[in-house]
């Protein structure tokens, strides 16, 4: 089994969130919360920040922490062909400068702020889906239920 520890921002201005649209190296095009690993001995707290500057080229300050999730991507679904398990760490972020640019050297091929209604007509990560759910309901335990994948909805 592979794992990974992400950190991921949930960016929201009134009803819209900010979303990244990564493109894979086949060219798929999947839309997902800027955020990505965390780095050997680093913060998650840290690498959310981080990652939103690499990947959306804006500066963004941690509001709260909102949730944890882990999911296990089954080996037949996984991109590496073996079981996966990631864990999530998700924060409500408020971006306070820079401009929306594509990822420098990376995968995000555009960053937008997207109205929270028109969020279901994309093909987006599931963990899209989790990060909505924890910013509208804000669990006391910090975790929502499972988000069903099919559809729109990938791993």
């Amino acid at each position: 089994m592979s794992f990974r520890l992400a950190a991921y921002a949930v960016c929201m201005e009134g009803r819209r969130v900010l979303l990244a649209r990564h493109v894979s190296p086949e060219g798929e095009s999947t839309w997902t919360l800027p955020g990505g690993r965390v780095e050997h001995a680093e913060d998650p707290f840290d690498a959310v920040v981080r990652e939103v500057a690499e990947e959306t080229g804006c500066a963004a300050v941690v509001e709260r922490l909102l949730g944890v999730d882990s999911r296990v991507i089954p080996a037949a679904e996984a991109r590496v062909g073996v079981e996966h398990q990631n864990i999530g760490v998700y924060y409500r972020v408020r971006v306070v400068g820079g401009r929306l640019r594509p990822e420098l050297e990376g995968d995000v091929a555009e960053s937008v702020w997207t109205p929270v209604p028109d969020v279901a007509r994309l093909r987006r990560s599931s963990l899209v889906d989790v990060g909505l759910a924890l910013a509208r309901t804000a669990p006391a335990t910090g975790h929502v239920a499972p988000v069903p994948v099919g559809g729109l909805i990938q791993h």
